[in-house]
């Protein structure tokens, strides 16, 4: 067995200067010619947040933040994957793997992590305690870039399958959202043996199944699509067949990478119109940093590539499953479309406010549903 190896993170010094001199050197396009969103990122917002990045955002700072979290790689299946594993001092705490999707990282996650581990601490039960641990997908911030094809969704949750077992959990649930929705169902589906049960904000497996008029709920999701398909889904058709070409101005341009992952965290969330309403300038480059300072654009696009296009067998899931429905979610889950392939829906909640980065917008809306889900398993 490999050994499991502590890490930290640690960009070097030189990495930070490069960055400096690449975001003072940009050379930027003219304005667009609306005075929206509608033709993609405004050129000054983008500007400001660059300045901000160049002269303002200290990454020492933020790298030290995010190095409170025990971290730790573990080599699997030829590729070194790594992830937090913060554990809890409550000794019937449940062991519990939350993935993240692109555009994200483990940074979505850095709000909920302790509420979970140390619920006592943060106003909640300590019976609801968990072990939290979070990977990087394969090809996304830390973890390695896979050197060959093949690593698609259920390929990383066999591995973290692998992973749990190396850790020595032998009874866990799992959580996740947009890739890590899919990476998490897929997982419930291969190992019931050993996960408990599955919560998840979005639903890969549902194809939009309306005989006759629509429920508000129908509506909801197919209007949500409408817009995704008419609007909002170049990022993924671009992914999907051609990340390599996509990787050469994203990894070369820091402003290019901003701009390809911010703008989602305008399209995406819960923001009354603009992602600083609910996310700090820290909070927003602390992620783009995980793409930027890893050399990861064109890696994290190939999951697209690997995942769309593809014969895949739809997994069938049988252990419990919760679902936590935020409003301003892409595609907002449908319990009557995804029933032929969840069978055991158990837990559905309507959440008030909150979109595509649940656990990064609404981070106690969303252990408070967490929590309240696992409790029936525990």
């Amino acid at each position: 067995m490999n050994a499991i190896t502590p890490f930290r993170i640690d960009i070097s010094d030189a990495v930070l200067a490069d960055l400096k001199a690449r975001l003072a050197r940009t050379r930027w396009p003219e304005a667009e010619l609306v005075d929206d969103w509608s033709q993609g990122a405004p050129l000054k917002w983008i500007q400001d947040i660059c300045r901000y990045w160049e002269k303002e955002y200290d990454w020492r700072a933020r790298e030290a933040k995010l190095n409170r979290f025990a971290q730790f790689t573990n080599e699997i299946d030829g590729l070194d994957i790594h992830f937090l594993h913060v554990r809890s001092k409550e000794p019937n705490a449940l062991p519990l793997i939350i993935t993240h999707g692109w555009p994200g990282s483990i940074v979505e996650f850095h709000k909920v992590i302790e509420p979970l581990v140390d619920p006592a601490a943060h106003g909640g039960n300590a019976a609801d305690a968990f072990h939290v641990i979070c990977p990087s997908l394969p090809g996304f911030g830390f973890s390695a870039k896979p050197k060959t094809t093949g690593w698609g969704v259920d390929r990383i949750a066999a591995t973290w399958a692998k992973l749990m077992d190396r850790l020595g959990y032998a009874r866990y649930g799992a959580q996740g959202g947009d890739w890590g929705s899919a990476v998490t169902t897929s997982l419930g589906a291969q190992d019931p043996a050993h996960c408990a049960g599955i919560h998840i904000t979005l639903a890969f497996n549902a194809a939009p199944k309306v005989d006759g008029e629509p429920t508000v709920q129908e509506k909801r999701a197919l209007a949500g699509l409408k817009h995704y398909v008419d609007l909002d889904s170049g990022y993924s058709k671009q992914q999907s067949t051609r990340p390599q070409t996509l990787g050469y101005g994203l990894t070369d341009s820091p402003s290019g990478q901003a701009a390809w992952i911010l703008e989602k965290f305008w399209a995406w969330t819960d923001c009354n119109g603009h992602p600083e309403n609910i996310f700090t300038r820290d909070e927003l480059l602390d992620n783009v940093m995980l793409y930027w300072a890893t050399e990861t654009a064109a890696s994290s696009a190939r999951l697209y590539w690997e995942s769309f296009g593809r014969r895949r067998t739809t997994p069938k899931v049988s252990v419990p499953t919760g679902v936590a429905v935020f409003p301003k979610e892409i595609i907002t889950p449908v319990r009557r479309w995804m029933e032929p392939n969840f069978l055991d829906i158990t837990h559905w909640s309507e959440m008030e406010k909150g979109g595509h980065f649940a656990a990064f917008e609404q981070p106690e809306l969303f252990v408070g549903d967490v929590r309240k889900f696992f409790r029936t398993l525990r």
